[in-house]
């Protein structure tokens, strides 16, 4: 059983293992600075007619991709966790709608991925469930239709607008031993700053990042120093800064992936990258293997999200911040 430790930190008492992971990502994430360490390239579109279509598609191709690095078979999975930005979870259900495995359809935003995992511990931590996938993706055109205008308006961007990531992956978790295994859990708040500009999601959820950081070294009595990284989803350029000013967090210790995985210059993409796919993909394909390599030994992946949706911005809602940390070690 997860043994509570503080006001929002569980910590396994039974092995939590990462198994394998996979991610497919688009053109633009290939040609990044993270390019080379991505499991396969796909067109955004995948050759569909809508982008709703190809970002299933992903998900679909993701879950196989996963499944053919494993010696397990689909019987093997007690059960799926997913999610994506679309209404519904859409892509999620409709990818894995032929996988025949149990399926727990998710949405905390761009945060989907840690919340996930979190469910995920406490599931293989009861002793109930020993194999399960966590997954996510996200798609740049579905969703700036979605939570701003679709791409051929043209509308201008400014400088803290992020570019949703077009990717999809998924992590093996397993109570079997071997390879990273997640030791603890912190679930995060709802944090709200008031916050109304879609084109500022980093600044919409930094200070839900900082809470639940500040939260799991209070719950475990730790410092940043414990960890080789604190690494978070998708705050991108913008919310990385505010998140150190708040947190006092340095840049020797925090890693963002959505400030990772662009070239803000070369590739236009302003504040970095965001999306399901963003924290998803890059926890996938670039902190699994140097864990496994032993590059790192203890990291804290906190995957955040702004918890928005079409019905909340035509009733002029602020954008609400969501944060869960996910403590890995080898």
């Amino acid at each position: 059983m997860s043994v509570k430790k503080g006001r929002q930190t569980y910590v396994n008492d039974r092995g939590v293992y990462i198994r394998e992971t996979a991610a497919i990502v688009g053109p633009r994430e290939k040609a990044g600075p993270l390019g080379d360490c991505f499991d396969e390239v796909r067109p955004e579109d995948w050759g569909e007619k809508t982008w709703e279509k190809a970002e299933a598609k992903f998900i679909c191709a993701a879950f196989h991709k996963l499944m053919g690095k494993t010696d397990r078979k689909t019987e093997d999975i007690d059960c799926v966790l997913a999610g994506d930005l679309m209404n519904q979870c859409t892509a999620s259900s409709i990818g894995l709608k032929d996988s025949n495995a149990p399926y727990l359809g998710l949405f905390g935003a761009c945060s989907t991925i840690a919340e996930g995992m979190c469910i995920a511990s406490f599931l293989i931590n009861s002793g109930g469930m020993d194999n399960v996938v966590c997954m996510a993706s996200s798609n740049f055109c579905s969703a700036e239709k979605t939570y701003r205008t679709p791409v051929e308006q043209g509308g201008q961007r400014p400088p803290t607008s992020q570019w949703t990531v077009t990717a999809a992956g998924g992590l093996w978790l397993s109570s079997e031993p071997g390879g990273p295994e997640i030791t603890s859990v912190t679930v995060g708040r709802i944090v709200d700053f008031n916050i109304t500009d879609s084109n500022n999601m980093g600044a919409a959820m930094a200070p839900a990042a900082a809470d639940t950081i500040m939260t799991h070294m209070s719950d475990l009595n730790r410092t940043p120093d414990y960890y080789d990284a604190v690494i978070t989803g998708d705050l991108g350029i913008t919310g990385s800064g505010i998140l150190r000013e708040i947190t006092g967090l340095s840049e020797s210790v925090h890693m963002d992936c959505g400030a990772m995985i662009f070239d803000p210059v070369k590739q236009r993409t302003n504040s970095g990258g965001s999306g399901c796919g963003c924290g998803t993909a890059v926890l996938s394909c670039c902190f699994y293997p140097k864990l496994i390599r032993g590059e790192m030994k203890k990291i804290l992946f906190v995957a955040t999200g702004a918890l928005m949706s079409p019905v909340s911005v035509m009733q002029s809602e602020s954008i609400s911040g969501i944060a869960h940390a996910v403590a890995i070690e080898i």
